[in-house]
């Protein structure tokens, strides 16, 4: 296997817990923020963004919000990516 090989992305998306959700607003509308797009940046730090659905109904948007810094968020965050790697780590190849 080649050690030049360029990987552009590493992103998994991940369902924030019931419990943790939060909502923002943006453009006029609120959101209930549900999904957490987490990616593994090349110096090996992440980063992660929010995303969800007007509360009035809708479509919406796709809009990102930030995460807020609070210490359960952050912690699902390193939990997802922790997961994430060993079940890549484990893949059983295409098919």
């Amino acid at each position: 296997m080649s050690s030049d090989l360029e990987i552009s992305a590493l992103a998994i998306n991940v369902t924030i817990p019931q419990a943790l959700r939060w909502t923002d607003t943006r453009r006029g509308e609120t959101f209930m923020l549900t999904t957490l797009n987490v990616r593994l940046l090349p110096d090996g730090r992440l980063a992660a963004k929010a995303y969800g659905r007007p509360v009035n109904g809708g479509r919406g948007a796709y809009v990102s919000f930030p995460v807020p810094d609070e210490p359960e968020l952050t912690a699902l965050v390193a939990e997802a990516a922790d997961r994430a790697g060993g079940l890549w780590a484990a893949h059983r190849g295409l098919g």
